[in-house]
């Protein structure tokens, strides 16, 4: 297309991929009904917007370096005064770099970015908070909610990028916060704010900002019905860390999830409690997920997970009942559902118990959801005991990947799960056999070492 035309091309919300035309399943991603159509004005690539966008002379030619004389040191991080967020971040955040934080509505995410906006500006870090979706007043109201603020922190309200680009590069902060990347618009994108163009586009001129001012910009982004950030897909690859915020929006504790950090470990998990004045830290998060639990209550037991490089111990709830309809109901809450069915049918061929007439629920409580194989043990030990109406005890933790043929395999990072149950009082601790002699290594609980579900079941019947 020649430059000012208009035009009509169809997008993935998925992927991003581009066509002329309308598609039932996208080439790219290879999901159905994802397409959406847009009318956009094409630009020359590399033109006279491009150079002004991004702020370079031109005639300016790019240089490659020898990767040996490029200096080795480590990358500027600032603290953001959140222990749990600088946990999930990898210590800070890095100098230059462009963070995503993505959740459902109401969840905080503003909240805890207006937290993180004060305690930089009160360490004397200029910090520019920009917002497409309140006004002045409204965020100073919630402001007041959460402390004082000192004059290093600036609030900006504009949905323009090019009026936003400008005031980034005058008043040079050296961190800035978008809230959200859905309502910015670049009027050399013909497509409404929050279509994949436009979020495409905008996000680009962001990452040109970051990488080339060295100004740390944190971006909020909506997530569709799915749980994952609307737009498309590439939005992610763009940035330098994706973050996502879990929980029930009416319950008092927010989960903080690292699903992309090129400056640290992924899977990092902050845990923060939603109170009057604003998030605050939950240090101890075991402790935490754990509080409540019934006492001398069949189908309950406490499994220990790994969040990155932090262990973490949940009760898991299982409830094992005759069904009164020809096909049985399975339903999951926090894991797979096909991983317990799967369990449930280990369990009936290799120690006989009759579950093919029985109805199953599963539940992991603290609104946590776990992918990791580690918390199979957990699992059928919980099924077990419900199927059996036997209570176990309380003091008792387990953890272990259960394979199709009933064994019970090794885990990852075995002494730091039993040091973390240890740390909470518990007695007894079921882990993988292979795993045993390395956990009773300065461990002053009982480590029970299985290698099948035959050898748990008959530790059960003693």
């Amino acid at each position: 297309m020649t430059k000012g035309k208009n035009g009509t091309v169809f997008f993935c919300q998925n992927c991003g991929y581009e066509s002329a035309k309308w598609m039932g399943q996208c080439p790219g991603c290879r999901e159905w009904n994802t397409f959406v159509e847009e009318t956009v004005r094409k630009q020359p690539y590399g033109g006279q917007d491009a150079g002004r966008r991004t702020g370079q002379a031109r005639g300016m030619k790019a240089v490659p370096s020898a990767l040996s004389e490029i200096p080795a040191g480590s990358e500027n991080r600032i603290s953001t005064g959140i222990g749990e967020l600088d946990r999930v971040l990898g210590g800070g955040i890095v100098q230059g770099s462009l963070t995503l934080i993505g959740g459902d509505p109401g969840i905080g995410k503003s909240t805890l970015l207006l937290q993180v906006c004060r305690n930089l500006s009160a360490e004397g870090h200029k910090v520019l908070y920009i917002s497409g979706e309140e006004s002045l007043p409204q965020i100073k109201m919630r402001a007041d909610r959460i402390g004082q603020f000192t004059d290093r922190m600036l609030l900006l309200c504009e949905t323009d990028l090019d009026e936003i680009a400008e005031v980034i590069r005058s008043q040079r902060p050296e961190a800035v916060v978008i809230d959200s990347i859905q309502t910015m618009y670049n009027e050399n994108v013909s497509a409404a704010p929050g279509s994949v163009s436009q979020v495409r586009e905008s996000t680009g001129i962001l990452l040109q900002l970051a990488k080339g001012l060295g100004v740390s910009v944190l971006i909020v982004g909506h997530v569709t019905k799915e749980g994952t950030v609307a737009g498309p897909r590439v939005l992610e690859h763009m940035v330098d860390a994706v973050l996502y915020f879990e929980g029930d929006r009416y319950a008092s504790y927010r989960i903080l999830r690292g699903v992309k950090n090129r400056f640290g470990s992924t899977n990092e998990i902050g845990v923060f409690e939603m109170q009057e004045r604003g998030l605050t830290e939950v240090l101890n998060a075991s402790e935490y997920m754990l509080n409540g639990r019934p006492e001398d209550a069949s189908g309950s037991v406490v499994a220990c997970t790994m969040e990155g490089t932090r262990p973490l111990l949940v009760e898991i709830q299982a409830l094992v009942c005759q069904s009164n309809f020809g096909i049985p109901r399975r339903q999951t809450t926090g894991m797979d559902f096909n991983r317990v069915n799967l369990l449930m049918a280990v369990l009936e061929k290799r120690s006989g118990m009759q579950l093919a007439s029985c109805d199953a629920y599963v539940n992991i409580t603290g609104g946590m959801k776990i992918q990791e194989p580690a918390v199979d043990l957990g699992v059928v030990l919980a099924v077990v005991s419900s199927f059996k109406n036997q209570v176990l005890s309380p003091k008792l933790a387990a953890f272990g990947e259960v394979g199709l043929s009933g064994e019970v395999r090794a885990v990852s990072q075995a002494r730091q799960r039993v040091a973390e149950a240890e740390k909470l009082g518990f007695e007894t601790c079921i882990v993988p056999y292979v795993c045993a002699e390395d956990c009773r290594k300065n461990s002053g609980i009982e480590i029970i070492g299985v290698r099948t579900v035959q050898e748990v079941m008959g530790w059960l019947r003693e």
